[in-house]
């Protein structure tokens, strides 16, 4: 196959059988198939092992083929951000959805109530104001539907949520008044808490989720049997899970952790995460697997000791680190070989390119590829509308399309 790719995965067809250094119009997000499905049954095995569900947080990737995987290998559901995610995932498939923010806004109630519609259509959002409280309450009530909340319960300082317990606790009776919303459980987000103590400030944290939970539930505030109480970004999984474990808060509740970018990984903030929980837990000998890639070509060699390579800010990440070189192949050559170029480095990007400094003894030439790691991949992932799986050939095996 010589033609180029580009329209083809623009379209997301077509691409099947494309190899990555010889037919792929670069650059592209390029997702490594066997670190993909190690991560997947990695996280699914930890949390279950954790006695908890799964809720992946699908806003990291916003494609449907992966949440898919995710649900097929036992997630409990998909966790979004907001009612036009919900919307598109429920038109993907997905039939459970943690929306871990608050719903405002009477168009976005509408998305929801619209889904609602749908009997197995399983459905749970966020409050942390009476304001907000009584709109939903409004609102659901003129539809004749009846809305799943949870309490976000938050930090001072941090995001969302109710600063105080006092608060949770007033809220939940603002609840219990709404005819048309039912407290389904308690949710926070440990990710917001920083600084040389924030191990155990997250565990503080969790064990005050705990409480609050126990409290509702022995007050008769929770509308159904077995409320959820859930929390957990990418990095602090492990603490929410032992200490959700040391409460015994899965003997009364569906603990429900929600990482989400475990399933492509990284090569910044994310490895380094990963590498304190490894730390922290001995007994995990293996962790996660960077699976996400962009892939460019060198584009200038100006002067000496310097490359301008055909990737920039609308391609890849670069809030949390810039791109990291990995291996460069010679364009068309197969069998495709690798070389290292760690020891080069991405200094500063642009709209369309980014500056790398040549290490020495690295030779480039005009039309090479190199392939870059990524720091945060939420941010990478919503600039592509088409991610291509690959095998350990760098054959193109899927063609995974974006719906952000």
């Amino acid at each position: 196959m010589t033609t180029a790719i580009n329209t083809a995965v623009e379209k997301g067809d077509a691409a099947i059988g494309a190899h990555l250094v010889r037919d792929v119009s670069l650059p592209a997000l390029v997702l490594h198939r066997e670190a993909l499905e190690h991560n997947i049954r990695w996280m699914q095995k930890f949390v279950s092992d954790s006695g908890a569900e799964l809720a992946p947080h699908g806003k990291t990737s916003m494609t449907p083929a992966l949440f898919q995987r995710q649900l097929d290998a036992g997630a409990w559901g998909i966790t979004l951000a907001s009612a036009t995610q919900t919307r598109a995932a429920y038109a993907h498939g997905v039939r459970r959805v943690l929306m871990a923010n608050q719903l405002v806004g009477t168009p976005n109630m509408a998305l929801i109530a619209d889904l609602l519609a749908d009997a197995d259509f399983d459905f749970y959002c966020m409050v942390d104001h009476p304001d907000n409280v009584a709109d939903l309450g409004a609102y659901f009530a003129s539809r004749g539907v009846k809305l799943n909340v949870m309490i976000e319960y938050g930090v001072v300082g941090g995001r969302c949520g109710c600063r105080s317990e006092q608060e949770v606790i007033a809220l939940a009776q603002t609840i219990n008044a709404q005819p048309a919303l039912a407290l389904t459980g308690i949710e926070g987000y440990e990710g917001v808490i920083h600084g040389d103590h924030a191990v155990s400030g997250i565990r503080e944290f969790a064990a005050s989720l705990v409480r609050l939970a126990v409290q509702l539930q022995d007050s008769g505030a929770f509308a159904i049997a077995k409320p959820i109480i859930t929390a957990s970004g990418s990095a602090w999984y492990d603490l929410i899970a032992e200490s959700f474990e040391a409460q015994s808060a899965s003997g009364r509740f569906l603990s429900v952790l929600r990482p989400g970018s475990y399933v492509a990984h990284d090569h910044g903030i994310y490895k380094e995460a990963q590498c304190c929980v490894l730390d922290r837990r001995s007994d995990l000998h293996e962790g996660l697997r960077p699976a996400l890639e962009v892939w460019a070509h060198v584009q200038s060699l100006p002067e000496p000791g310097f490359a301008v390579i055909a990737l920039g800010k609308r391609d890849v990440a670069f809030d949390a680190g810039l791109p990291v070189p990995l291996l460069r192949y010679k364009a068309g050559v197969l069998p495709a070989e690798g070389d290292d170029v760690g020891a080069c480095k991405v200094t500063a990007v642009m709209d369309q390119h980014a500056f790398m400094s040549v290490a020495p003894g690295v030779e480039l030439r005009v039309g090479d590829i190199i392939s870059f790691g990524t720091s945060h991949p939420c941010l990478t992932f919503d600039k592509w509308r088409v991610g291509l799986l690959v095998d350990e050939e760098l054959m193109v095996v899927e063609s995974m399309e974006t719906c952000f």
